[in-house]
């Protein structure tokens, strides 16, 4: 069986509803980074056991949380010895503006993925971007190299897009899918 976590940060719950889409999309293990920015020696083992590695964090000032950059920063442990290579990546994020700069906290994660020579998915989603578009439709930000979603400042973590949430759920099982194809 191909094993999937989903690594993410989260600072006010709506990059966590994305983890949960996306987590139930790929059948994978959730892993909280919490607000020291810290997992658990537990957690960083079921990462190395994992196939499909999936980064989540809300963009804040055109990147990543410093929680999730402190977890990044901690994965060069594994680096020397590549114990990441060719697992399958992918990446979410979500930013209260509907561009915020999404695009640096994607490419963020690539990079990552990249310096551990892994393998990255991108969404395989058209956008949403007909004149009858509604908000709620999958993809309407329009994101092909990770999945995005845009919530207003003032929010509610109840008030998170549908059509988002779904583009995090088909995300995540794209990631699933191909990790398992590749290691079949």
């Amino acid at each position: 069986m191909t094993k999937t976590v989903v690594v993410y940060h989260s600072g006010y719950g709506h990059t966590s509803k994305q983890a949960e889409a996306v987590a139930q999309g790929a059948k994978a293990e959730l892993i909280a980074i919490d607000a020291e920015g810290n997992i658990t020696e537990a957690q960083w083992q079921s990462i190395n056991q994992a196939q499909a590695i999936i980064f989540g964090s809300p963009t804040y000032m055109g990147s990543v949380s410093w929680q999730f950059k402190k977890f990044a920063d901690a994965t060069s442990r594994y680096w020397p010895t590549q114990d990441w290579k060719n697992k399958v990546f992918g990446g979410f994020t979500n930013s209260a503006s509907m561009n915020g700069d999404k695009h640096a906290t994607i490419h963020f994660f690539f990079t990552l993925s990249m310096q551990h020579s892994g393998i990255w998915v991108g969404t395989g989603l058209m956008p949403s971007n007909s004149k009858a578009a509604k908000r709620d439709d999958v993809n309407y930000v329009g994101s092909f190299s990770g999945a995005m979603m845009q919530t207003p400042f003032d929010a509610t973590v109840d008030e998170v897009s549908k059509g988002d949430l779904e583009t995090a759920r088909l995300y995540g099982e794209r990631v699933m899918q191909l990790a398992v194809k590749l290691s079949g």
